[in-house]
């Protein structure tokens, strides 16, 4: 539905574009090598599941105008996707006077980390003078998508019957008893809320290069969770013309989440790696 939404943005700022010659409408997008690392889960039950480097993606799309009292428009989607597994053992006896039970368990727990978010912001470029430029505005982040855990235990169970007739017998005069059962269980945690955030970026140009410096970030402003998402890099011009201006970005990004009652999602964890890109102004 995001994605749909997103699509019809897209369209409608195209053909906002088409009708404003003094409206420049850039559209970008990133493959990011990200590396994860951290817990999550539900409330006192957080775990490392050794998660696994995924490529990630994320694309946007920025209209900028020459009316000062009006804001730009930037939109932005970005994936977090990563799998991992964890595993744990247990082991407990009961006694009494008829039978001794011993049982094993293994527990083995796939975890699926697919969330995602678009963000909506709204910023001014607070200065621009051709070769240095900082903006500065809000972000609404939009999260969706779900964590899956699936536990599937193997339960190993040793029942020896103790034989009483009055002698004494050894260990091989017991009757052994052994079961072996399995137990699958699936948890989802839906994503599904907007969290404010302070957007800021500034941009280098080397002269006589084509070359450029830039950084940009989304800080949480309020609420228990901190988040952070920052990105820094080099760009290249590769075509300049009156037509389109295409730029090649490589660069690293990170993101820290720690996400306290996100929907009953609780996460400490951090998506970090280097990026390369595209940018076409129009």
């Amino acid at each position: 539905m995001k994605r749909k939404a997103f699509v019809a943005t897209l369209a409608a700022l195209l053909i906002a574009n088409a009708q404003a010659d003094t409206v420049g409408l850039y559209l970008g997008g990133q493959i990011w090598q990200s590396e994860a690392s951290g817990v999550f889960g539900e409330k006192n039950t957080l775990s490392d599941f050794n998660l696994k480097k995924e490529q990630q993606s994320n694309y946007f799309v920025v209209v900028e105008h020459p009316f000062p009292l009006l804001p730009n428009v930037r939109i932005s989607s970005t994936t977090l996707d990563t799998t991992g597994k964890t595993n744990s053992t247990q082991e407990y006896s009961d006694d009494n006077e008829t039978s001794h039970v011993d049982v094993h368990v293994d527990f083995d727990v796939d975890a699926s980390f697919n969330v995602s978010y678009v963000d909506y912001t709204l910023y001014y470029e607070l200065f621009d003078n051709g070769l240095f430029s900082f903006d500065l505005g809000l972000t609404a982040r939009d999260f969706g998508g779900a964590v899956t855990e699936m536990e599937t235990a193997n339960i190993v169970t040793t029942t020896r019957d103790r034989i009483w007739d009055g002698e004494e017998h050894d260990e091989h005069d017991y009757h052994n008893i052994t079961e072996i059962t399995k137990a699958v269980t699936t948890d989802k945690l839906k994503t599904n809320e907007i969290e404010p955030m302070l957007y800021v970026a500034g941009n280098i140009s080397l002269p006589s290069t084509g070359l450029s410096v830039f950084a940009q970030g989304d800080f949480l402003l309020i609420d228990d969770h901190s988040i952070y998402d920052y990105q820094v890099g080099l760009g290249y011009d590769l075509v300049d013309n009156r037509m389109m201006d295409l730029n090649l970005t490589l660069g690293y990004r990170a993101v820290d989440m720690e996400l306290k009652d996100l929907n009953t999602l609780y996460t400490d964890l951090d998506f970090k790696g280097v990026f390369v890109g595209v940018i076409a102004r129009f």
